[in-house]
């Protein structure tokens, strides 16, 4: 038998190896997709019943986080929650935390992969916020007063949180207990964010302080570089038209930066909307 002869049948082999490859990648990402479809919590499914309130066209996406204490936490019509997010309630599963709820979370908001929300005694956010992933949002932390005690062993100490309607909270920032963010609050990504912070303004820094307001006589206080590159009717405009609305708000991005020269690297958090899509796209990008 030639050299050439031999070597059919060791091609033939190789290319079935080849086909049975791809088709179980083939099968094991299909196979993951479907459970994560079908892992998600929605207000028809069992899960949703935990809830003090799950809002019609609500997704908490698949994998989910730490999630317990669903009797206390409340989540609006329309929010989306990515993946391996923790939402809970109280110290472990099971307390009884009293009548009212303990994490409020609004409507039509978007919570980024990896994002921490930890609730004692009062967690409150508004409609419209977004997070980043990876963001921590706590109402209770440690007290280091007793020098003899272990800082994990002493008793924790409770500070309500307000975030209000419209804010976006860039990727890996830690809001602290006893923070208040006004209406349309933009977080820098990477901030430590502690205390009071108004309306309108961009907050960053460890401590975070005011970056930028809005007054209402001058405007933006620096003022801003250039202008919003559409009206808030045309973004709401785009938004309704699912991914056709997506790829003409990036295509114009893409024009806007090629003609100012600049590389897109996008906000304070370094990540855009798109970073929760549970429903459709089962990974965020940010």
């Amino acid at each position: 038998m030639s050299a050439e002869s031999r070597s059919v049948p060791r091609r033939l082999g190789v290319l079935a190896k080849d086909r049975a490859r791809r088709g179980l990648h083939t099968a094991v990402h299909r196979t993951w997709e479907w459970i994560q479809r079908h892992g998600e919590i929605t207000p028809h499914t069992h899960g949703a019943r935990r809830f003090a309130y799950l809002g019609e066209g609500a997704c908490i996406g698949f994998p989910v986080g730490a999630i317990y204490g669903e009797p206390w936490i409340s989540i609006g019509d329309h929010t989306l929650v990515g993946t391996h997010v923790t939402i809970s309630a109280g110290f472990v599963p099971g307390l009884d935390l009293g009548p009212d709820v303990v994490v409020t979370i609004g409507s039509s908001c978007s919570l980024g992969r990896g994002t921490h929300i930890v609730g004692h005694q009062s967690i409150e956010i508004g409609n419209d916020v977004f997070t980043g992933p990876n963001v921590y949002i706590t109402d209770q932390n440690h007290t280091y007063g007793d020098l003899d005690v272990p800082i994990g062993r002493q008793w924790p100490e409770n500070n309500p949180v307000v975030i209000g309607d419209g804010c976006w909270i860039g990727t890996g920032a830690i809001i602290l207990p006893g923070t208040r963010l006004g209406r349309n609050v933009a977080v820098a990504g990477g901030a430590v964010v502690r205390g009071e912070f108004p309306d309108h303004s961009v907050i960053g820094g460890v401590p975070a302080k005011v970056l930028r307001s809005h007054d209402p006589e001058q405007g933006w206080q620096p003022p801003l570089r250039t202008g919003p590159l559409m009206s808030l009717d045309e973004l709401a405009a785009l938004s309704v038209d699912g991914l056709q609305g997506l790829q003409l708000l990036q295509d114009r991005l893409r024009a806007e930066n090629a003609a100012h020269g600049t590389n897109g690297s996008g906000g304070p958090g370094g990540a855009g909307a798109g970073d929760v899509r549970p429903a459709d796209a089962r990974e965020e990008t940010g």
